[in-house]
């Protein structure tokens, strides 16, 4: 589990909901949000907790689980799992396609839409938060303090966002873009590898009235996209990829296709409830410093004059998230930050 900080206590009560999703009866729309908030809000510990602390949550958690989990194709012994193991479940592709089968399936019975990560209220922030990022963007700014922008008119609005190109990555159920449309985004583009979730994305678009949303199968890791967009999302893809057994040499490839996927001048969004706002600002200046590493040592090779400029460099966050205090710590159950590309 290199290169994340799972909240153990999370992924036990994740597979809870996932269980309970691949059981018999489907679920409510309103059990699933609860469901879905539930697990984000067990993030209000952040990463300030110890590891004894984290591991003894994830003991309790795993053994309240033990009595209500659904047997599970991963395990063909059928044998618990462990807190690795849990995590490490949440990170693999297979994982996903069930999830996503079953709420397809949930969809043509019951035209529920699914879960919403993070919460509607997140989702909401994330919107707005970005929309204001964007215009101010496109008026040549640099913004500071986003949450202290002005409000714009919707024909403001209209005449700057419609030109955006917008890619959505690990996009699930695509109901973050249906947000970003609603509030005057127009070329939008959603992908996830899961051909299930895309499937489910593609109905719920055409119900609600979006079938102008491009929505395709595609694996951010080893991405087909031959395009760059101004604003690239991520809401929740990271903190899965950093689940995988390859978790940190995985997270290394994200970062060498997203760089590939957002435009110069643009700006990638990401939102994560398994890293702090300082965190993802560490692991992007990590990875700034490997690509000057290897452009030097190309440099030095080829005899070319290498770039020393980063890739990405920090631009904001969202300030307006509930924070809590925990071990002379302050910190929030989610961090939503915007990173330029240089």
């Amino acid at each position: 589990m290199t290169g994340i900080r799972l909240q153990q206590e999370e992924s036990a009560d994740l597979t809870q909901i996932r269980a309970a999703g691949t059981g018999g009866d489907l679920v409510s729309d309103d059990d699933r949000s609860v469901a879905a908030d539930s697990w984000s809000i067990k993030s209000d510990y952040g990463s300030t907790l110890d590891d004894d602390q984290r591991h003894a949550d994830a003991a309790e958690a795993l053994s309240a689980a033990a009595n209500c989990r659904a047997a599970s194709d991963y395990s063909s012994d059928k044998e618990e799992l462990d807190a690795e193991g849990v995590a490490s479940m949440l990170g693999l592709h297979s994982y996903w396609d069930a999830a996503y089968a079953d709420e397809l399936a949930n969809f043509h019975e019951h035209g529920h839409a699914g879960e919403v990560w993070f919460g509607a209220d997140v989702m909401d922030v994330i919107a707005s938060w970005t929309k204001s990022l964007c215009f101010e963007i496109s008026q040549g700014c640099i913004p500071n303090h986003v949450d202290d922008i002005k409000s714009e008119t919707v024909e403001e609005s209209d005449k700057y966002l419609s030109s955006w190109s917008v890619l959505d990555i690990g996009t699930g159920n695509g109901l973050l873009l249906h947000e970003l449309a609603k509030l005057g985004f127009s070329d939008l583009t959603g992908v996830d590898y899961s051909e299930g979730a895309i499937n489910l994305a593609r109905r719920l678009a055409d119900r609600d009235g979006f079938s102008n949303i491009n929505l395709l199968v595609d694996d951010v890791l080893e991405t087909k996209l031959n395009r760059q967009f101004q604003l690239v999302m991520d809401k929740g893809t990271l903190d899965a990829i950093g689940l995988h057994p390859d978790g940190a040499i995985k997270r290394i490839m994200y970062w060498e296709s997203v760089s590939k996927l957002v435009a110069v001048g643009g700006i990638l969004v990401i939102t994560s409830c398994n890293n702090t706002k300082d965190e993802l600002v560490q692991e992007v200046e990590n990875f700034n410093q490997r690509r000057i590493d290897v452009s030097l040592e190309s440099e030095s090779m080829k005899g070319h004059e290498a770039s020393r400029d980063p890739p990405f460099r920090y631009l904001n966050h969202v300030r307006t998230y509930p924070t809590f205090m925990f071990g002379g710590s302050v910190g929030s159950r989610v961090a939503t930050v915007a990173f330029l590309r240089n």
